[in-house]
């Protein structure tokens, strides 16, 4: 393990593996090196590039500086990116999509892919509510982790309650209540796009080459905010992975991002 100090002074833990051009992963919500996806598509992409997976602020062995800023996780992976050289590839998953989609504003990224950001464009899932984020807090100040996470699972991702009953009583389920406490980071990072409402070109800056992905057996409403994004970006593009879900397999996966990347080094 290594670790690089963000703006703030808060401490982010990092993995380097491979050998390549520079390619930092970034997770969504409560995962971390060892309890994330990215943990074996960092496996799948060593062989072509230098991959970073790292820490979010606030989980694993990362440290944390408040108050909480979208800004500040951005300067997280600009601290990545400087042990990276100053330049480097990144793709984010989920609601990690949408924090790359914010550091790929101002940070020198010569290529991006998302998988899935969780955005609500049209009325194919209900919307979030709009007091869920005041409710979450409350529920994490009263320290109720369990309570925030199964909130999490329902309101804010959309699981039937069955499904996030029986979610509780498996192992991992200690693991994301230990993180529950930076669940509203995520919230924060998307909360302008889950009204059900079409997406607004809310990234201009982004202008790089953007891959934008789902699964073939995702739910509608996440597929259309994929196609969605795809469209208000200027130079993005749209793929979709078949017989893959939001919880996409890295074999499937890594070929693709690959081609993406690999091709736009050699441009």
């Amino acid at each position: 393990m290594s670790t690089t100090v963000s703006a703030d002074g808060t401490k982010i833990a990092y993995t380097r593996a491979g050998s390549g051009p520079a390619l930092v992963l970034v997770d969504g919500a409560m995962c971390y090196r060892g309890s994330s996806p990215n943990d074996a598509l960092a496996k799948e992409l060593a062989a072509h590039f230098t991959v970073y997976t790292y820490d979010r602020r606030g989980r694993g062995e990362s440290t944390d500086t408040g108050p909480y800023t979208v800004g500040r996780e951005v300067e997280d992976i600009a601290a990545l990116v400087k042990e990276a050289g100053g330049e480097a590839f990144l793709f984010g998953i989920s609601s990690g999509a949408a924090l790359a989609l914010e550091a790929a504003r101002s940070l020198t990224v010569p290529k991006l892919a998302v998988y899935e950001p969780p955005f609500v464009v049209d009325d194919t899932r209900p919307r979030v509510p709009a007091d869920y984020p005041a409710r979450l807090d409350a529920a994490l100040r009263e320290g109720k982790r369990g309570k925030a996470v199964k909130m999490f699972m329902t309101e804010g991702v959309g699981l039937g309650k069955a499904t996030v009953a029986m979610m509780r009583i498996m192992p991992f389920w200690v693991k994301l209540k230990r993180v529950a406490h930076t669940i509203p980071y995520d919230t924060a990072l998307v909360a302008d796009h889950q009204s059900g409402h079409p997406l607004p070109a809310a990234w201009p800056e982004v202008k790089i080459p953007t891959l934008a992905i789902d699964g073939g057996r995702s739910p509608e409403w996440m597929r259309n905010g994929v196609s969605a994004l795809a469209k208000v970006l200027p130079s993005a593009e749209y793929r979709t992975l078949p017989d893959q879900t939001h919880l996409v397999k890295a074999p499937a996966l890594a070929p693709l991002l690959t081609k993406f990347f690999l091709s736009q080094a050699a441009a």
